[in-house]
């Protein structure tokens, strides 16, 4: 049986391009919902985010907390 180690070992046996190719794969099979967002509309509304919290009208939310949350 495979562990998680021996996974983990070859992944990182791999060449870094195909680390990060592996590693957008998971994400993508994890979160689908994060394909709705189109790239210009993402980058928008990370910027908006960014101003409000240089602004200082956002709230920090600890990832503790937002990990939570799932």
């Amino acid at each position: 049986m495979t562990t998680s180690e021996d996974i983990l070992g070859a992944v990182l046996s791999l060449q870094e391009e195909e680390q990060l190719l592996l590693v957008e794969q998971l994400l993508d099979r994890l979160s689908p919902e994060a394909d709705e967002w189109e790239t210009d509309d993402l980058a928008a509304e990370l910027e908006r985010r960014q101003a409000d919290f240089a602004r200082g009208t956002a709230e920090e939310i600890p990832w503790s907390i937002l990990r939570e949350e799932d």
